[in-house]
């Protein structure tokens, strides 16, 4: 039912007005851009960069407010408010956006990429580039990826094979393909907001999650989960997205310079997202509160084989075409 409403509301996008002008300075155009997560993670740091570098190029014109840590909207909600033009511009999980199209779904099977300059290679391809018009029919304008990182298995015990994690409760995104990577191992997903993990964990509402570091330092995951196991099963990463009304609607020069400065910030976030991840590793283990658990070649060939099914399941919906050219580009 809710997908369904979601759906409803984002064809409506169209009769809705979206332009945003900041009350009290009529001429100032106003983006509202919120996120769920820190400000110091690869998203959150970001996000201010992209607020300086617009506040600092089109002064007196465009201003940015960047709401961090789910202080407006979390990551379900803000794709209805970007659809009634509540808030102008998000950076959205990926995972997220398999509600509205399932080739998302490429960038979370498991395994598929070997690490993040495989993500960047095949987000620059012609395959890549041409998923960020993938919901225009629904009103959102994609204008590019952010990274976070590569994600790891986070619980109360050491997973070093897929058996290890037999019967954990584990905290997953709106992410079917990511259901289902639970359920290949023996685990019990359960869907929750990002704001609702660490108390979850904390009351063992749930047992464990798939996180990068960055998210486990940033909002101490570490001090409830004794155990991270470097898996690098999958991709964390963000759609920078708008309003496409909005969008739109702004003086041509305005938009260009818009858009020239997100392609800076996406380089940015590329160029940093590798070291505040590791700097954040660092600081998780500098605490003595979380081991980090090393698998070989054997036991991650382990975890791929139980998580091939899932492949075969989704690469139909998903369109062989894509999940190829993701192949190839980490080859």
């Amino acid at each position: 039912m809710r997908r369904r409403c979601i759906l409803l509301m984002l064809t409506i996008l169209a009769v809705l007005p979206a332009c945003s002008r900041d009350q009290g300075e009529s001429d100032v155009i106003l983006i509202k851009f919120p996120h769920v997560v820190a400000p110091t993670t690869p998203k959150g740091q970001a996000a201010e960069y992209f607020k300086r570098t617009v506040e600092e190029r089109l002064p007196g014109r465009v201003r940015v407010e960047v709401y961090p840590s789910g202080q407006l909207t979390d990551d379900d909600d803000s794709l209805d408010a970007l659809a009634f033009g509540e808030i102008q511009m998000i950076a959205i999980s990926l995972s997220k956006l398999d509600r509205l199209s399932h080739r998302f779904q490429v960038f979370d099977l498991p395994f598929l990429f070997a690490d993040v300059s495989a993500v960047e290679r095949f987000q620059a391809s012609e395959a890549g580039v041409k998923l960020l018009n993938e919901l225009s029919d629904h009103g959102i304008q994609g204008l590019a990826y952010w990274h976070n990182g590569m994600k790891h298995m986070l619980g109360p015990r050491p997973m070093r094979r897929p058996e290890d994690a037999n019967g954990l409760r584990f905290r997953i995104q709106e992410s079917d393909v990511i259901q289902e990577e639970i359920l290949q191992i023996g685990g019990v997903p359960q869907k929750m907001p990002f704001g609702e993990i660490y108390l979850a964990l904390q009351t063992g509402a749930i047992d464990a999650q798939e996180n990068t570091w960055s998210n486990t330092f940033s909002s101490k995951f570490y001090e409830v989960q004794p155990y991270m196991t470097e898996t690098n099963h999958g991709y964390a990463g963000y759609l920078v997205a708008v309003n496409s009304q909005f969008w739109n609607s702004l003086p041509d020069d305005i938009r260009t310079e818009l858009n020239a400065i997100v392609a800076e910030t996406a380089a940015w976030a590329k160029q940093h997202s590798n070291a505040i991840n590791q700097a954040a590793l660092q600081k998780i283990l500098a605490t003595g509160k979380s081991q980090l658990v090393q698998i070989d070649n054997e036991e991650r060939a382990a975890w791929q084989a139980a998580m091939q099914p899932v492949w075969e399941k989704f690469e139909p919906v998903i369109g062989a075409d894509l999940v190829q050219a993701a192949l190839d580009a980490s080859q």
